[in-house]
């Protein structure tokens, strides 16, 4: 079965990393050092979650609609 994520991938330069993070699987997150490393990183993790939810007996979530992304403008 296939099952499709957002997965939401900030930059964080103090650590050099891309840290990844599911909204749709509470808890779910991951990083990596450049952005293909992070998305192979985060689907492992999606992976291992719902691997263990699955083991638990606890209900996988099921994304119904991507996230969507808004950049707003503020004055500094």
């Amino acid at each position: 079965m296939m099952r499709r994520y957002t997965v939401v991938l900030e930059y964080d330069s103090e650590v050099a990393l891309y840290a990844a993070v599911m909204p749709a699987l509470p808890g779910c997150t991951s990083s990596g050092v450049t952005v293909e490393e992070s998305l192979a990183n985060a689907r492992e993790a999606i992976q291992g979650h719902i691997a263990v939810l699955e083991e638990i007996g606890l209900p996988v979530p099921e994304e119904t609609e991507g996230a969507t992304v808004i950049v707003a403008t503020v004055a500094a």
